[in-house]
């Protein structure tokens, strides 16, 4: 048996649309740098309604947003301005802090805009928690073509291709589609790994692989995605990290003393403000959903 163990993630309904949340959990803290595993949509919200995250804060990560369909737009404190669509990787390192917001495009509102992809968060290795914020969108991604599937190589390196996207410490991430009986072997060269089917059917060696269940494979086992039907599936994965991180609302840190700190700033409006975007706020909630404190 190649899988070490299989986490159904929990689910939001947010009326239009839902989010299920796979990491953190109580089986499942972090797979390789991965501390965080948002899986949204497929859905289309109503004529002129759209998704409105308001500027919120973040430390100690990089969030990596990927869409399936759709669009968001994507403010920071560093002035960013980006439209992210498919195929297009927006990777947001918060460091010492940042503070973004992420909002359906005034173009996509008028007819309801599709909300179908992936956010997830990579905990910053040892010594670079405190590295100063930095965005970059890549889109010049490798694509991989293997008897009926298709791979992008979103970070890092797979299948001999290595992605442009900025990397901390060792990460993998791919969008793989499958045609009907296509198939492609997961290497195995990788310290943690672990498959997400967002779309379609597949199987892992022969095993049926659940819809949006996060299938977290044993280290150093080959195996092959293989489908009948025809299949979407992200990968993610990487190094193990030896230190232990603490996830509180949006704040990632090795130290809890500094989560505190963070806490303490957004509370007393020390971080920087989104240009553009900075009439609104989330404020620090009293009992946030994320919390993976040991």
């Amino acid at each position: 048996m190649s899988i070490l163990k299989t986490v159904t993630p929990v689910t939001h309904d947010l009326g239009n649309f839902q989010v299920r949340r796979a990491v953190p959990s109580v089986g499942c803290r972090m797979v390789g740098p991965f501390v965080f595993i948002d899986q949204f949509g497929p859905a289309r919200l109503d004529p002129g309604q759209g998704m409105d995250v308001r500027p919120h804060p973040h430390i100690g990560l990089a969030t990596v947003t990927w869409l399936f369909e759709g669009a968001i737009e994507h403010r920071d404190s560093l002035g960013t301005d980006s439209v992210i669509r498919p195929g297009t990787v927006n990777l947001m390192t918060a460091g010492k802090g940042i503070v973004h917001s992420e909002r359906s495009p005034e173009t996509e509102r008028k007819d309801g805009p599709a909300l179908y992809g992936m956010q997830t968060w990579l905990a910053l290795p040892d010594g670079k928690e405190e590295i100063e914020p930095a965005f970059e969108a890549v889109s010049d991604l490798p694509v991989i073509e293997y008897s009926g599937a298709r791979a992008r190589i979103i970070m890092g390196t797979l299948w001999g291709e290595t992605a442009p996207t900025t990397t901390y410490c060792d990460t993998i991430n791919a969008e793989i589609q499958l045609m009907p009986g296509g198939m492609i072997p997961i290497d195995a060269e990788t310290e943690e790994r672990a498959l997400m089917l967002v779309g379609g059917q597949a199987t892992l060696d022969g095993e049926t692989m659940l819809p949006y269940d996060l299938v977290v494979l044993k280290p150093g086992a080959a195996m092959e995605l293989s489908s009948t039907e025809g299949g979407l599936i992200f990968l993610m994965g990487g190094e193990a990290f030896s230190a232990q991180r603490h996830v509180y609302w949006n704040f990632v840190s090795s130290s809890r003393d500094r989560i505190e700190q963070a806490k303490e700033d957004w509370r007393m409006r020390r971080f920087p403000v989104v240009p553009g975007d900075d009439k609104e706020f989330i404020p620090l909630p009293k009992t946030p959903k994320t919390v993976s404190y040991p």
